[in-house]
């Protein structure tokens, strides 16, 4: 079992990777069979398979210019989340969003990852295909 202070470092780690645009970072904290959800019917909603496709579709989110506000991390007791603040400008379009992305863990990697948010139209239109 992860410890308490385990998670929060992978958490903190996460985001702080994903703020860096540190890919490798983020590479190394997947199992190598880690997925994530999002939901939506968008260019970011499929879900990503494996650990490479994990790491494109972070690099995909951000490449649309997101800031991520970290506002708390949120542990379970097998598992962690980060409640974030997701805002960007693009051609016209604002995001405004705040979600959650809850890492399922698989031994002290995270082995899948769902994101739960505030606004689905707003990031539909966001990430629209």
């Amino acid at each position: 079992m992860t410890s308490y202070e385990e998670k929060l470092a992978l958490a903190r780690g996460f985001h702080a990777a994903l703020v860096k645009r540190d890919w490798a970072a983020i590479r190394n904290l997947l199992a190598d069979d880690a997925t994530w959800v999002l939901p939506g019917e968008n260019r970011i909603s499929a879900p990503a398979e494996g650990a490479d496709a994990v790491v494109e579709r972070a690099q995909l989110i951000a490449s649309f210019g997101l800031n991520f506000e970290l506002k708390h991390i949120l542990v379970s007791r097998h598992n962690v989340a980060l409640s974030l603040h997701n805002t960007a400008d693009r051609e016209g379009l604002r995001l405004d969003e705040y979600l959650s992305t809850v890492f399922f863990l698989k031994g002290d990697k995270i082995g899948a990852i769902e994101t739960y948010l505030s606004d689905l139209p707003g990031m539909n239109a966001f990430f629209a295909h």
